[in-house]
This record gives C-alpha cells, sequence and structure tokens, in this order.
C-alpha cells in the first residue's frame, strides 16, 4: 500500500508542474485578450470576444478532447496529404498544459480587462503627458494598480485550474489523479486513495491562498481591501 501512496506524491509533482504552465500560458493569453478587447480595433476586439465566449460556454473535457485526439488527427492528416508516411503524437502533458493554459486564458481575459477598466483612465493620460511610451506607462501605472483590482478573479481562477488538472488524467498523463485511480484499481480501496488525492489538492489550494493573500496585502497598501 505504501508503494502506492509514494507514486501518488510523485504524481503530485507533474500535477504541480502542468497547474504553473498552464498558468503561464493563461496569464499570456488573458493579458493579449484583455489588449485587443481593449485596443479599440474592431477585428482585434471580435477575435477576442468569439474566443472568450466560445471557450467558457464549451465544457473543459470537451476542448480538451478536441485538442488531444482532435489535433492528433488533424497532424497526421496533414502529414499525409504532404506525402509523409511519419505520424505524430500529442504529448499529453504539453496537450493538458497548452489545453488547460488555453481555456484559463478566457477567464484571465475577463479577470484582466476588468481590473484596467477599473484604473481611472485619467492615469494613463497624465503618463502620456509626461512622455511616458505607452509600454512604460503600463508597466509603471497600469500594471501595478491591475494586479490589486484582478487579484481576486485571478486567485478565483488559479484555484479552478489546479483542480481541473485532474481532466488531464484522461488523456493518459500519470498525474496523482491517475494514479489513484490505478491505485484503486488495483487494490479495489478507492476512498483510501482519492481522500488522499482530495487532501493533497486541499493542501495545495491552502498554500496558494496563503501565498495570495500575502500578494494582495502588498498590493493594496494604503487602500481598503477584503479577504480573498
Amino acid at each position: 500500500m505504501n508503494a502506492y501512496y509514494v507514486a501518488i506524491l510523485q504524481g503530485s509533482v507533474l500535477t504541480v508542474g502542468v497547474s504553473l504552465c498552464a498558468l503561464l500560458v493563461a496569464i499570456v493569453l488573458g493579458l493579449l485578450g484583455a489588449s485587443a478587447k481593449l485596443s479599440g480595433r474592431p477585428v482585434l476586439g471580435s477575435v477576442a470576444a468569439t474566443y472568450t465566449t466560445v471557450i467558457r460556454g464549451v465544457p473543459d473535457l470537451v476542448v480538451m478532447l478536441l485538442v488531444f485526439y482532435g489535433g492528433t488527427i488533424g497532424l497526421n492528416h496533414l502529414l499525409e496529404l504532404a506525402g509523409s508516411k511519419a505520424t505524430v503524437d500529442i504529448n499529453p502533458f504539453l496537450a493538458g498544459v497548452l489545453t488547460l493554459g488555453f481555456i484559463y486564458g478566457a477567464y484571465m481575459t475577463e479577470t484582466f480587462r476588468g481590473a484596467i477598466l477599473s484604473i481611472p483612465k485619467g492615469q494613463m493620460e497624465a503618463a502620456v503627458a509626461y512622455g511616458m511610451h505607452p509600454l512604460q506607462a503600463f508597466v509603471r501605472i497600469t500594471l501595478p494598480q491591475m494586479v490589486r483590482y484582478a487579484l481576486p478573479g485571478f486567485t478565483n481562477n488559479w484555484l479552478v485550474l489546479i483542480k481541473s488538472t485532474a481532466l488531464v488524467s484522461l488523456i493518459g498523463l500519470k498525474e496523482m489523479t491517475y494514479l489513484s485511480k490505478q491505485a484503486s484499481a488495483a487494490t479495489r480501496s478507492p476512498f483510501a486513495f482519492f481522500l488522499f488525492t482530495a487532501a493533497l489538492f486541499l493542501i495545495y489550494t491552502t498554500i496558494s491562498l496563503y501565498a495570495l493573500r500575502k500578494l494582495n496585502a502588498r498590493y493594496s497598501l494604503g487602500a481598503k481591501r477584503g479577504e480573498l
């Protein structure tokens, strides 16, 4: 029995890795999506609106299966059309990271957009009047304030993303949920292993909440704030 618990602990490291990598992808897509929606350019705004609407309207599991199986079929079909006999198998880790990042990038887009809109426009106008480049003004004026406004929504998205890593077990990635299922099938003791996995998820989310509350306190100095 102990060997199964050790294997689940090792799988938990992979779970954390998938979560963090997917978070980075989601942050990048979220910033790009929010910038597109606020750019005032109809084409960019329409693309970003379509992205957020479609992704938030389709179940995470369906998107993941489409990316994993549909992506594999699509790439192999393109290779076949090109006359190549080679085949491509999408790596489950890469598929999990990109899919989760793509999904939660849509949620981050709305979180970041709302945070930016909460900042008075006069501040950016003043920065430009002082001769700041738009990128410099964003980094020095908008970004620090955006973090404070975005943290509550960001925290919720991150906690849900951590839990959604359980979905990657369905595409064969041997993270802790997958290993718990394997251990349960081998020992016919599902309660113990899934309870252990649930405890690990709770530990990760608790640590995340503690770290994000500290970050919120750092960026909320001098401002009224509530608990995350």
